[in-house]
């Protein structure tokens, strides 16, 4: 499924500018959550307000989400992309879910202090049910997110 835009949670904008935060060298996580997860864009910035909401283990899903490959970070016309690999998961039953989050992993696992990063609806209002095939989160060609600045 082609990921929506992501929404960057502005804690993170403040991370990165406080260099808590590498785009180009750190861990990142995308994972799967319920409809019952309601973004708070401004205010939500752990994995302790999103891990509740998390796909339990089983159906083709792990909790902890799957770690993001093939990352970059580039500069363009005054604009950095930061872009990765589109995650899939093989056998894929799990469901119902909505979103896609991508969290900094600072560690060897997620643990509640972890940095939210952005989320993506992947629905726009619906939820999903794997079908037992393999299931991808397509990243637009565009990248995941741009940060972009006036010179």
């Amino acid at each position: 499924m082609a990921a929506g835009a992501f929404t960057v949670y502005s804690n993170a904008v403040l991370a990165i500018s406080q260099k808590q935060i590498n785009l180009a060298a750190d861990t990142f996580v995308m994972s799967l959550h319920t409809n019952i997860y309601v973004p708070a864009p401004n205010t939500d910035s752990a994995w302790a307000n999103v891990s509740g909401y998390e796909l339990a283990t089983g159906l083709g899903y792990t909790t902890g989400g799957q770690v993001l490959v093939g990352e970059t970070d580039t500069l363009a016309a005054a604009t950095v992309t930061f872009t990765a690999t589109s995650p899939s998961w093989v056998g894929f039953s799990a469901g119902p879910f909505r979103y896609a989050v991508i969290t900094h992993r600072a560690g060897g696992s997620l643990v509640s202090g972890d940095l939210l990063l952005c989320y993506s609806d992947l629905t726009g209002g619906g939820t999903i049910t794997g079908s037992g095939g393999t299931y991808t989160v397509t990243i637009s060609g565009s990248g995941i997110f741009n940060i972009t600045h006036m010179p």
